[in-house]
């Protein structure tokens, strides 16, 4: 059989989505303009609750300057080569010593990219000797990471210590005897539902079992926690995180990633991940851009709090007006319906086109079949208008929704 014989995208449910004429419209769509909390798509505007860009950060006056100033000062090939060899920089060293000041932590490690990073650190991390135990919801960078390990692997049921637990002792018994260790792994802030990791709880479960634990806190740094230091800090438990992971691709409107934790730790990632060991330096124009995010954040909660007056308002004016919002107890706002693919997209076509409001949609296989779930992520430039017309767009649609509307209109998608 030929290998490419099956390249085909009937194979894949988004493929079929994009092939059913979704292509650049539900799949890959093409958002325009500057990036803020209105923007153009299919030649309208549209209250934008699809980016992220949690502090505003990404088309502020000073910020576009220090990128521009940088990228001028720079260019985008500076440093050349991986960091280990050419490309180490003293801003480099000086963004690693500010992240781990702000964190609290005695070290960092940049990272490119944020995919990349989280599964390369799992591969460093564990042998075939060690087992590791995850959240089965983990984001899919924690999930190809996992694949990676030549030894034991367990999911526990998702934010269920009962569930932990077991897989556990499962674990326990199997190192016993050998030079094998346990790594657990879950989120800061679960991307989808929009759920804090249980962290508080697995820390506690240190006091009964040996294992190492490590967080994708992507969702949680920079907007959770009195300081902005993530969901360990909001859950008082940031210096229990043995291994802690965020990206700037989120609250920083950025590219990179950096871990953090002890020195030790942080040492041995740099000198093993292969996926930094051998690939291109985190460019110049980007590490500035960083400094210039994170001290625009230290010691400075205008943005955050701004970010929490429109989740607030967004997230309680949905659930006064019926909506059902899961779990989430961050800005991540979920919102859960029920319905075809087919009516899922027609009722976003109406959001978009009749009522101007851009949400992700998102369907099977990621959430099951009959559900259809609309992600907002709101932003601290969104205004308390954009929250009232999307109130109001989010009640209509629901309406047409239950009428059984979208059914019929269903046939044109």
């Amino acid at each position: 059989m030929d290998l490419f014989a099956k390249l085909n995208n009937s194979e894949s449910p988004l493929g079929r989505y994009a092939e059913n004429g979704g292509e650049g419209y539900f799949i890959a769509p093409r958002l325009e303009g500057p990036i803020a909390n209105r923007m153009t798509f299919n030649g309208k505007e549209v209250v934008c609750w699809s980016v992220n860009n949690y502090l505003g950060l990404a088309n502020l006056p000073e910020v576009r300057e220090i990128d521009g100033q940088a990228a001028a000062d720079w260019g985008l090939a500076y440093p050349m080569g991986s960091r280990l060899m050419t490309g180490n920089t003293t801003e480099h060293e000086a963004l690693e010593r500010e992240l781990a000041e702000f964190m609290g932590m005695e070290s960092t490690a940049l990272v490119n990219f944020g995919y990349q990073g989280i599964v390369s650190s799992i591969d460093a991390l564990v042998s075939r000797r060690d087992v590791i135990v995850y959240d089965a919801e983990s984001h899919a960078c924690i999930v190809d990471g996992v694949r990676l390990h030549m030894g034991k692997r367990f999911a526990f049921l998702h934010n269920d210590m009962e569930s932990l637990e077991k897989q556990l002792k499962r674990a326990t018994k199997l190192v016993e005897g050998t030079d094998g260790g346990i790594l657990v792994i879950s989120e800061g802030v679960f991307g989808m539902r929009g759920d804090q990791g249980k962290l508080k709880e697995i820390v506690a479960l240190k006091d009964k079992y040996e294992f190492r634990l490590m967080v994708d806190d992507a969702h949680g740094f920079g907007v959770l926690g009195a300081n902005g230091r993530g969901a360990g800090e909001e859950q008082g438990v940031l210096h229990e995180i043995d291994v802690y992971f965020a990206t700037f691709a989120k609250s920083m409107a950025s590219v990179g990633a950096f871990f953090g934790g002890e020195t030790n730790i942080m040492r041995y990632l740099k000198y093993n991940m292969r996926s930094q060991v051998f690939a291109k330096s985190l460019m110049m124009p980007i590490v500035v851009g960083a400094r210039k995010r994170l001290s625009m954040i230290k010691g400075n909660s205008m943005y955050k709090d701004k970010l929490w007056t429109i989740v607030n308002a967004l997230q309680t004016g949905l659930k006064a007006r019926g909506f059902n919002l899961g779990d989430t107890n961050s800005c991540v706002t979920p919102v859960y319906m029920h319905g075809s693919v087919e009516e899922a997209q027609a009722l976003v076509y109406d959001m978009r086109e009749n009522h101007g409001i851009f949400c992700s949609i998102v369907l099977y296989p990621v959430i099951p079949k009959g559900m259809i779930l609309l992600r907002l992520i709101p932003t601290a430039s969104h205004t308390l208008q954009d929250v009232e017309d999307t109130l109001e767009a989010f009640s209509a649609v629901a309406v047409r929704l239950k009428q059984g509307d979208y059914k019929v209109e269903a046939a044109n998608f």
